[in-house]
């Protein structure tokens, strides 16, 4: 019940315009993030035609529901994969459900239609969801690409080969390739569902957006290695890494949410994994000379962060946000956040590299806060990723890796390695703040990873550092006044 009670309660503040969906989404802190904005995203897609069947079977004055309630759970009941709650709510739509079908019935015999989205008028049809592909990794913990393409076709899919180029991967009902750029991941049209399909609930298949396969993917850990997944719940990129490692080696994994991190247990376990260490706690805690870390060469870090590049916030996030500043606010915090766990990440004594995630398409989240880390840490140095991959870091970050829905067919994303340099290659001259260029600044605009790296710089200037600059100032008046006199 939880769950509606929330939707219902986004979408009103929408409606109002206290907030923008992503933010309001994100600020629930409900248990189960991606469950939220689906409902919220598919009800506010469909409202009108909700709204419509709403009043025509007078549902409100029958059950006494809100408007914006009754319209997530006749979207659930009607639409989506069936009510989830018990109680007085169900017994209540279960009650009209003959109604609220035969109403839904008679506006397509209306407009000549049989699918639920041919309800909706042509602007909406095209939603960027619509056009991302369907991903599945094939967990090797459990079985090997080549079985899985078989037991696929066998059930009824077309297996094309690999793709060769973006074009490839628009597919047409059950077709299906093999990525081009990730071996283990094969690709379907949208929205095609798997989660009641054997490989999936035995755990031999993963779903997940190619864009989030990327950090694992490009960390390539060695078996036997000993790892960290800094933010792991949900346990996506956690499973990869053990995939990757062969379930040999230590894989410790941390996150601050308990009930995420049950989630992620289960998760795991579903999919083999045997070489985890899950932990309740911190990551800005963990004490990197600790004895029990001495062993650690790579981190995985996919901080919290904005989520701006979520398709389904795109899509359903179309209103403005009624206070610019509060959004501005919350992403300068998270950018703070995002650099603390970056610099404490650098800290532990052998690592080697660092792979540094986001799903989010800021710059202040993304190449600033590397920008940043780097002026911080000279020992590092950035890794050149995946020459042929379509969508680069802005200038002059073009190491780094970008995703988009129109670039990269995947969910907005970034990500960045930072490799330990060789102790004779480490700089020891201070650097000049790196400048980025994002073509969405106008060309006189102040530049903003500057801006940044001096916000930053002020938050951990010293008190001691000031007082001696103070003193400088002093002495040097002194002498100018002796000078003078």
């Amino acid at each position: 019940m939880a769950l509606y009670t929330k939707a219902a309660e986004i979408l009103l503040k929408v409606e109002r315009q206290q907030g923008a969906v992503k933010t309001l989404v994100y600020d629930s802190k409900f248990g189960n993030i991606k469950q939220l904005f689906a409902l919220v995203c598919e009800t506010q897609k469909f409202a009108p035609i909700l709204q419509e069947i709403i009043e025509s079977t007078k549902l409100l004055k029958h059950t006494k529901l809100k408007m914006h309630l009754a319209k997530v759970l006749v979207f659930d009941l009607l639409m989506g994969q069936g009510l989830k709650c018990g109680g007085s709510w169900k017994a209540l739509l279960m009650k009209h459900r003959s109604r609220l079908q035969a109403e839904l019935a008679r506006m397509k015999v209306k407009k000549k239609v049989s699918r639920n989205e041919d309800l909706l008028p042509s602007s909406v049809k095209e939603l960027a969801s619509d056009l991302l592909p369907r991903y599945v990794r094939v967990n090797t913990l459990k079985t090997t690409v080549e079985d899985a393409v078989d037991y696929l076709k066998r059930d009824g899919f077309s297996y094309l080969g690999e793709a060769s180029k973006l074009d490839d991967l628009t597919l047409k009902a059950r077709e299906f390739v093999k990525d081009l750029h990730l071996s283990e991941l094969l690709v379907f049209p949208p929205k095609t569902d798997f989660h009641d399909h054997f490989l999936y609930k035995a755990g031999h298949i993963i779903l997940q957006d190619k864009a989030s396969c990327l950090p694992a993917f490009l960390l390539n850990v060695p078996p036997g290695s000993h790892v960290i997944d800094a933010c792991a719940a949900p346990g996506n990129k956690t499973s990869h890494l053990a995939a990757i490692m062969k379930n040999r080696g230590k894989l410790f994994a941390f996150d601050m949410d308990a009930k995420r991190l049950a989630t992620m247990s289960t998760l795991l376990l579903r999919a083999g994994v045997t070489c985890q260490q899950l932990a309740h706690q911190d990551f800005l805690k963990v004490d990197p000379h600790a004895k029990i870390y001495e062993g650690v060469e790579y981190i995985l870090l996919d901080p919290s962060c904005s989520g701006s590049g979520m398709v389904c916030l795109q899509d359903c996030d179309s209103s403005p946000s009624a206070d610019p500043h509060k959004d501005a606010a919350r992403l300068s915090s998270l950018a703070s956040f995002q650099l603390r766990c970056l610099n404490h990440g650098l800290s532990f004594p052998r690592l080697k590299r660092l792979v540094y995630s986001t799903c989010s398409v800021h710059c202040q989240e993304n190449e600033e806060v590397v920008a940043a880390c780097l002026q911080k840490n000279p020992a590092f140095r950035l890794v050149p990723l995946l020459s042929q991959w379509p969508e680069r870091g802005l200038q002059p970050l073009t190491q780094c890796l970008r995703a988009s829905i129109t670039k990269t067919r995947t969910h907005g994303f970034f990500v960045a390695m930072l490799e330990k340099r060789h102790t004779a290659d480490i700089i020891t001259t201070s650097q000049p703040p790196v400048q980025i260029r994002d073509p969405e600044v106008a060309p006189h605009s102040p530049p903003e990873a500057a801006l940044f790296e001096a916000s930053l710089e002020s938050e951990v200037t010293s008190a001691p550092a000031n007082k001696k600059t103070k003193k400088r100032k002093r002495n040097k008046k002194k002498s100018i006044a002796v000078a003078e006199t």
